[in-house]
């Protein structure tokens, strides 16, 4: 099953991908709900530069959602036939799934549960969606369990975001390659 309006954006870091979705949304001429997925990063003064960059990027008109773990539930509140709902990015979505900061280990079936939500609210919207995550699995087979788990996840995710897209984008250096070509945009 392929969504009605569902554009899903991939790339490495700093390949381009969220400016990238970030015009495909004001592009859209609808009103944007900007569903960030990223923890706060107090500990972090490089992240926290990284979303404070995110955030001077986006125009001041957009509607901004903090979601966690409850992606899908806010995905589903941020829907609308007119609007245009744009998560960045599933890459920091799972790693708090599957890192969460307190409580220690995830159960084994939490991601695959979290996919199903996320699959069925993507499924379900009735406006346009566009979809940012990372891929990470160009590269060798990481050292470590825990990080293998991670990446093996994020495909699994990406496979299955990409099965339900109408179009999916891949951002090479900038530039975004058509893997799954959509509709002519403007």
């Amino acid at each position: 099953m392929t969504s009605p309006d569902l554009t899903f954006v991939l790339g490495g870091a700093r390949s381009g991908k969220s400016a990238y979705a970030e015009r495909l949304a004001a592009a859209s001429g609808r009103p944007v709900t900007y569903i960030a997925t990223a923890r706060s990063a107090d500990a972090d003064p490089e992240f926290a530069a990284r979303i404070a960059h995110h955030q001077a990027c986006r125009p001041a008109h957009w509607t901004l959602v903090e979601a966690d773990a409850a992606l899908p539930q806010a995905l589903r509140a941020a829907d609308g036939e007119q609007h245009c709902v744009l998560v960045d990015c599933l890459t920091l979505w799972l790693a708090g799934l599957v890192c969460p900061v307190e409580g220690g280990e995830p159960p084994p079936s939490a991601a695959a549960s979290r996919f199903d939500e996320l699959e069925a609210a993507l499924s379900g919207a009735r406006g346009r969606v566009i979809v940012v995550s990372n891929e990470i699995g160009l590269g060798v087979v990481p050292l470590g369990s825990l990080t293998r788990h991670y990446v093996d996840e994020l495909g699994r995710l990406n496979q299955r975001v990409a099965r339900i897209a109408r179009e999916v984008t891949l951002m090479v250096a900038g530039l975004p390659v058509a893997v799954k070509p959509g509709p002519t945009r403007p």
